[in-house]
């Protein structure tokens, strides 16, 4: 289930205190597996978008015919600026680090076979273009929404770019137009959301870019300076080519970082990194100041140990 919501300006901290609030209602929801938020991005979209997860439509159906869910849906209301869009995709989880758009259309009465023609030419198009991973297509849900929704995967931003800004696409929309009344785009994306566990049983989504990125940071440095000074070495030693040599540093610090420090930074921190959360400015701020501490004790303990 996909909702998009335009938030009032100046209540985004309740918006995000009452997501909080949803995402613990959810928990105990037959066949409830999780859920991701992700925040209005500069130049790419101006909604919050939301993703939770079910293992069958029933259970999909049983929370949002809830009693609970209608008084939640009356406590939001107030923030948001018009009624938030919801769309039903049936399908498998996509895979993590990918770009990932979803599309849904009002479809005009009786022009629903030719829509499907022309949403099955808008795919071969699409699957000509660099990074094209995948696409799905998805029907009415009855008594539940009444739009058609697609999604669509590209392997980068780059490559999802390059097919929204395409000619090929901008004639596809002005056919399209026969078919569909308007249509709804949102992307969803993570930078480096394959190190950072707070998906499935915590019902968590990927922490906001800027904390993946710090925190990523503080296992990578020691993980580099270490390496450099204990396996670089004895690789040298060896006499391996320079490009061998890096290529089995590279295997050995994706594994340190996967498997030992990116967890245990995501212990350490998890207060700080989850998205759910109500997290206060003057939280993040503290939260941030403890990284950069962080960063400036690791860069002089290594100094001293290389001088």
């Amino acid at each position: 289930m996909v909702i998009s919501s335009k938030v009032r300006e100046g209540h985004e901290g309740d918006y995000r205190r009452w997501q909080e609030k949803m995402h613990d209602a959810m928990r105990s929801s037959t066949g409830f597996e999780g859920a991701e938020v992700y925040p209005p991005a500069p130049g790419e979209q101006s909604t919050w978008v939301v993703v939770f997860r079910f293992s069958g439509i029933d259970g999909l159906t049983g929370w949002l015919n809830s009693e609970l869910r209608g008084k939640l849906l009356d406590e939001v209301r107030p923030l948001l600026e018009e009624p938030a869009a919801l769309e039903i995709l049936a399908g498998e989880t996509p895979p993590r680090d990918t770009v990932t758009v979803v599309v849904s259309h009002s479809v005009r009465p009786g022009r629903e076979r030719d829509y499907l023609r022309w949403q099955d030419k808008t795919r071969k198009a699409q699957e000509r273009f660099p990074g094209f991973l995948g696409y799905e297509g998805f029907e009415p849900v009855a008594g539940i929404q009444e739009r058609w929704v697609v999604m669509f995967r590209f392997d980068t931003r780059d490559h999802l770019d390059g097919w929204l800004a395409s000619d090929t696409r901008r004639k596809l929309l002005d056919e399209g137009r026969h078919y569909f009344l308007d249509y709804d785009v949102r992307t969803i994306r993570s930078a480096f959301s394959g190190w950072f566990g707070f998906g499935g049983e915590t019902g968590q989504g990927p922490p906001p870019n800027w904390k993946q990125a710090m925190s990523v940071l503080l296992a990578l440095y020691p993980t580099v300076m270490i390496l450099n000074l204990t396996l670089s070495p004895a690789l040298k030693a060896a006499h391996l080519p320079g490009y061998l040599a890096l290529f089995i540093g590279n295997v050995v610090s994706v594994a340190l970082l996967t498997w030992l420090l990116m967890p245990l930074v995501n212990r350490i921190f998890a207060s700080w990194l989850l998205p759910g959360r109500a997290v206060s400015a003057s939280t993040s701020v503290a939260g941030a100041l403890v990284m950069v501490l962080c960063f400036a004790l690791s860069v002089a303990a290594f100094g001293m140990i290389t001088g």
